[in-house]
């Protein structure tokens, strides 16, 4: 795999940290430079170890993982962007306090969660044996540079227009979840 296509890989993959990211800035602008440096970190280490773990494991796990990662995805997205439409009937600064930036449960779960696709993708690394590391460090980097790109973005505009944030946020994540699913079940 060459270099170009793994920077590919890794710029598909970070698209749902972007998109998750920006979400999580409109809902809760912060200027916390560690809340922001946290989100992007864990959005960037998941990503990366989510390939080398199925990597690890060798070829027979894609056979398990491929037949539902995308109902996992799914689910999860679902249920996020679910719980976030209906706190958006009720905006006040209570909902606005559990997102990606103060709750580490929140962020945890949610890193789980977008790193899903970039598990099964270890498995294309097993003919390339050791490249398995760079393409892991860049999955990574990009990954925590479009989630940092995503967290400036939602704040911008955050700060700027006065949206229901959360409900934005909710239609985000179940629209992503249901690309996920749709990508996995027609393509």
């Amino acid at each position: 795999m060459t270099l170009i296509e793994i920077i590919l890989l890794a710029i598909a993959l970070a698209m749902d940290c972007f998109t998750i990211s920006i979400a999580g800035a409109i809902q809760h602008p912060t200027s916390d430079w560690k809340l922001i440096l946290r989100s992007a970190f864990f959005f960037g280490i998941f990503q990366g170890i989510m390939p080398l773990i199925s990597w690890s494991l060798g070829v027979g796990f894609k056979v398990y993982i491929e037949e539902f990662d995308h109902w996992i995805a799914f689910l999860l997205l679902g249920y996020l962007g679910g719980k976030m439409i209906w706190e958006s009937r009720n905006n006040t600064p209570k909902t606005l306090t559990k997102n990606i930036f103060t709750s580490l449960r929140y962020l945890s779960l949610m890193s789980v969660t977008v790193s899903i696709d970039a598990l099964s993708t270890g498995i294309i690394f097993i003919p390339y044996g050791q490249q398995i590391w760079l393409a892991t460090s860049i999955i990574a980097i990009v990954s925590f540079l479009f989630s940092l790109l995503g967290i400036f973005i939602g704040i911008f505009y955050g700060k700027r227009f006065h949206l229901n944030v959360e409900l934005i946020g909710g239609i985000i994540l179940i629209c992503i979840g249901t690309r996920v699913l749709i990508e996995h079940l027609f393509f």
